[in-house]
């Protein structure tokens, strides 16, 4: 069983969740200098605002930061020692009184975690290409004028002191959480090509009209490379849920943070989906193994190895225990949704 929990509250200030019980933070906050989430900022601090107005964009940006900084400081409190962050911003590019530049938050947010300690981890480049006609900024075709088109987010990964030690049932439940080889070597590259998700919020009295929510496929991935099956996930920017529901894919436990009640409601909604759509996902993934392992040469599908609970081959002795649990049953309670497996 694991449980999933939707809190209407503002990350900066989440005492209800206990010190060090989280092993893994994965979101998406609001992205500084990008326009969509003036309002946002400007709400919680309104110099940001008068900063914007003035024309003062960087003294905007540094604010902006300061805020969420009060959001990773609770992120620090609640992390277990050897846990994982992972975070997906993406750099702002601005014109301020005529005077175009990026604004750079992943450095930002590195500077952060590096003065608190953490172990900065390889990062992952999201390519989100962008076909449209008019995505060229600048000058044109003229030089020392034209800029170059933005069109990766950051994935940044930070790990809160040493490596994780796994002993006894930990151990079991790690070579139960492994990856097969196919998705190790896709997952653990620094280039994710993966389409976006659109962002538009139908529900009217929303107070943004457009939602951070990032494509499944991204907080799907990372918990499963930085978590084991039974662990406890924070996102403290929520949203519409989505990394909640990759967790009760994964069969870990979740707990999002949502400032919005018209969006903490449609995030619970989001999540209490029924049992068969989580079994898809996990129905997918064995097919796509399947379909791998089919695709290698005879020689090779010779050389591969059994999978105990599955009874399919697999490339390595380390994945010969992964068992992907399907999904029971999914009821909800309050503001909790509660997944039971197979």
């Amino acid at each position: 069983m694991t449980k999933h929990q939707i809190i209407i509250g503002d990350s900066k200030n989440i005492k209800q969740i206990p010190n060090k019980s989280v092993h893994l933070i994965i979101t998406s906050p609001p992205y500084p200098m990008i326009a969509m989430w003036d309002e946002i900022f400007s709400r919680q601090d309104p110099e940001i605002k008068m900063f914007l107005e003035d024309g003062e964009g960087i003294k905007a940006f540094y604010r902006m930061h300061e805020l969420l900084n009060r959001t990773w400081d609770e992120c620090d409190r609640v992390l277990v020692d050897n846990g994982f962050v992972c975070i997906n911003i993406g750099d702002a590019t601005r014109t301020i009184n005529g005077d175009f530049q990026l604004y750079s938050n992943h450095t930002q947010v590195i500077s952060y975690f590096l003065g608190k300690g953490y172990s900065v981890l390889p990062d992952i480049l999201w390519r989100k290409q962008s076909n449209a006609p008019n995505k060229f900024m600048g000058s044109g075709m003229y030089p020392a004028g034209a800029y170059v088109t933005y069109e990766h987010e950051y994935i940044l990964i930070f790990r809160k002191g040493g490596k994780r030690l796994f002993k006894g049932t930990e151990r079991e439940l790690r070579q139960k959480s492994a990856f097969f080889w196919e998705e190790r070597n896709v997952w653990f590259s620094d280039l994710w090509e993966i389409k976006g998700t659109s962002q538009v919020i139908s529900a009217p009295k929303t107070s943004r009209d457009r939602s951070a929510a990032f494509p499944f496929e991204i907080p799907y991935r990372l918990v499963n490379m930085y978590s084991i099956e039974g662990d406890t996930v924070l996102d403290p920017f929520a949203g519409l849920g989505t990394t909640n529901l990759a967790c009760m894919a994964a069969k870990r436990n979740s707990i999002g943070v949502e400032i919005d009640p018209d969006i903490a409601d449609l995030a619970l909604q989001n999540i209490a989906v029924p049992a068969d759509v989580l079994n898809a996902v996990i129905d997918s993934r064995i097919k796509r193994h399947l379909d791998f392992i089919d695709s290698l040469p005879n020689d090779k599908r010779e050389r591969c190895y059994k999978n105990g609970p599955h009874g399919f081959n697999v490339k390595t002795q380390q994945e010969t225990a992964i068992k992907l649990d399907r999904v029971s049953s999914v009821t909800k309670e309050e503001n909790t949704v509660i997944c039971h497996y197979e």
